[in-house]
């Protein structure tokens, strides 16, 4: 094969695999884009911002509304087969303190999921959450060091609170009071993208 054939191969073969690489959102309401216009959920704003920052990545969001962390963890073996992603945005938990549930039973699922997740050769970010106080300080308390737990045990980045800087900001909430509104994705989306995602995509 002459040596300009040779060279257009590995070409072709170098692109493919950078525009192969993956992250997969694998979270609940909050990522699905619940209550939002189709392109409007921070998800797609990140596929945008990708590609306006010359990354090649593919952005797949399998968030399901109402997901809870056990739901998460029993959905992921397949997904991470059937996705190969690079990166895995891992936002579940706050339908588990929704509902109530332990945290050392959240912190247990995360765990697993992040394990998991490494397995399939997948780095992590891990995206924490946070109860409102009319659940009790012990809970609150004890449901937000789960995410950073298990983010130190298990060595991946942490967002510390998906809502940062606009949690106490209402007219940024959809009418229930609890989803994001649209004028709130952008937010989130520059949380994420300082608190680690900008730099696992380097890196």
């Amino acid at each position: 094969m002459p040596l300009r054939s040779i060279v257009t191969l590995l070409f072709i073969m170098l692109s493919g695999a950078a525009q192969a690489a993956t992250i997969l959102v694998w979270g609940d309401s909050l990522s699905a884009g619940y209550g939002l216009k189709n392109g409007e959920a921070w998800p797609t704003l990140l596929q945008t911002r990708l590609a306006r920052e010359g990354f090649r990545h593919t952005v797949v969001n399998d968030s399901v509304s109402g997901e809870t962390s056990a739901g998460g963890r029993s959905r992921l073996p397949a997904a991470l087969a059937r996705h190969k992603p690079d990166i895995l945005i891992l936002e579940l938990g706050a339908n588990d303190g929704l509902r109530g549930l332990q945290p050392a039973v959240l912190a247990e699922n995360l765990g697993a999921m992040i394990d998991t997740a490494h397995k399939a050769g997948a780095k992590v970010l891990l995206v924490g959450m946070r109860m409102p106080p009319n659940y009790g300080t012990s809970y609150t308390t004890r449901f937000e060091a789960a995410f950073a737990d298990v983010a130190r045990e298990r060595k991946v980045r942490l967002v510390p609170f998906l809502f940062d800087g606009f949690a106490d900001k209402p007219e940024l909430f959809q009418a229930d009071g609890i989803h994001p509104a649209a004028d709130a994705q952008q937010l989130m989306l520059d949380t994420l993208w300082r608190s680690g995602l900008r730099d696992m995509l380097k890196g």
